[in-house]
């Protein structure tokens, strides 16, 4: 698909699966036309400005980062990309945003505005997304924050709009879909999520499966209509009744979604296949980048390693744990990492820990450097093997190195 802009701007090619496209007009004349290419690329015109375009990515680490890597990928291929966050969600990119500047020959492609972190009550510690805990109420203090933000967008849109071409939006910020169309400015959506997984979102908001499903907490509800058989217990999904808020927000989100210009993923077609194909051919009829695995995007392998660290801070364990892989056969380590935002109780994390002995495998455990965590510290109990067997990361660690690793054959994580 080429996305063009008339009025003296370059275009983008942008690398996809040959999606549908039709001609749609925007402000001012701008137009986005179908063509196939290979590769994502400005036209060859030196006396026309680059196009802008503004990203706006959700505070947690796993939207942040892929979104500043997918503006250093833009920005690689001429586009002048501005990053709207919060200080210290600038702070945690500034190393993707310092990188990409530098390896440019186009002087300062990528720039990064700020506007104040809402006031939700967080301490600063936490307005990271890193360090929420195990409360409940911390963590919807920070979910707040994607609806405090509305305002200083819309201001910022107010006073910029004239000089942005247009937007990549974070889904959870379902109402900058309305902001970029009240200016005429084409929002494209990115969640970070697969093509599976939104999929999987799209059946369960369209049919709503537990209208023809038994109560029971064990009972299986079956998504129709996609590439393989998906099915899972009712007791493992948000039902709408008893979470009618947070269904109300995903349909938002979902709405919102469908409305707008496209959708970007951290994805690739040979990853899954089958989903970028039911994404093509079926009713959701969207048009669709595939741009990942965007990771390495804004460096190197070894530049990568402190990614998501706040100011570059990784765990003190980090470089033990890759010194202790090194030492491990192929493909003999599982790794465990929950993200930032999943906390365990102290009797969940015990479980984990005997787990984890019982299985008689290598490990390398991320533990979030939290309170909580450090009252249920598993090391604790007698004879766990964390010496020989089991290596334990408290706090931030570097994932990409880690998952890279040849020693690494499993990855236990979260699913969203």
């Amino acid at each position: 698909m080429r996305v063009g802009v008339n009025h003296g701007k370059s275009s983008v090619h942008i690398s996809d699966c040959d999606y549908h496209s039709r001609a749609s007009t925007y402000r001012n004349g701008r137009s986005a036309q179908p063509s196939r290419v290979a590769a994502m690329a400005p036209t060859k015109d030196h006396d026309e400005p680059p196009l802008h375009i503004l990203f706006f990515p959700f505070l947690l680490p796993g939207h942040l980062i892929p979104m500043a890597d997918i503006a250093a990928l833009f920005a690689a291929r001429g586009v002048r990309c501005t990053v709207l966050t919060t200080p210290v969600q600038a702070s945690t990119i500034r190393s993707v945003v310092d990188r990409a500047n530098s390896s440019s020959a186009a002087g300062t492609p990528i720039s990064i505005s700020v506007v104040p972190f809402p006031d939700v009550g967080l301490p600063l510690a936490s307005q990271s997304g890193t360090d929420l805990g195990t409360s409940r109420d911390i963590h919807d203090r920070f979910f707040q924050t994607a609806e405090l933000l509305r305002e200083p967008f819309r201001r910022f849109l107010s006073d910029h709009h004239a000089d942005i071409d247009a937007m990549v939006s974070d889904s959870i910020f379902h109402w900058s879909a309305n902001a970029a169309a009240e200016y005429g400015l084409p929002r494209v959506a990115f969640l970070g999520t697969s093509m599976f997984a939104r999929a999987c979102t799209e059946t369960v908001l369209r049919i709503n499966p537990f209208e023809s499903c038994s109560d029971d907490p064990a009972a299986v509800v079956s998504l129709p209509g996609l590439p393989h058989r998906v099915e899972q217990k009712r007791s493992q999904m948000m039902d709408p009744v008893k979470r009618p808020r947070q269904w109300a927000k995903l349909q938002l989100a979902h709405d919102a979604d469908r409305s707008s210009y496209g959708e970007i993923f951290n994805s690739f077609r040979e990853l899954e296949p089958g989903y970028a194909e039911h994404y093509r051919a079926t009713q959701l009829r969207r048009r669709v980048w595939l741009v990942g695995p965007v990771g390495f995007a804004s460096g190197s392998l070894e530049d990568v390693g402190s990614r998501g660290a706040v100011a570059g801070a990784l765990s003190p364990d980090a470089a033990g744990c890759l010194r202790w892989l090194d030492a491990k056969p192929a493909s003999s380590v599982v790794y465990v990492s929950f993200g930032s935002m999943t906390s365990f109780s102290p009797e969940q994390m015990r479980e984990l820990a005997r787990g984890l002995d019982l299985s008689g495998k290598n490990f390398v455990w991320v533990i979030a450097n939290d309170g909580a965590a450090a009252s249920s510290d598993p090391c604790k109990p007698g004879g766990f093997p964390t010496t020989d067997r089991g290596y334990i990361v408290r706090g931030w660690a570097p994932q990409v190195l880690i998952l890279n690793h040849p020693a690494i054959g499993v990855f236990v994580t979260h699913c969203g």
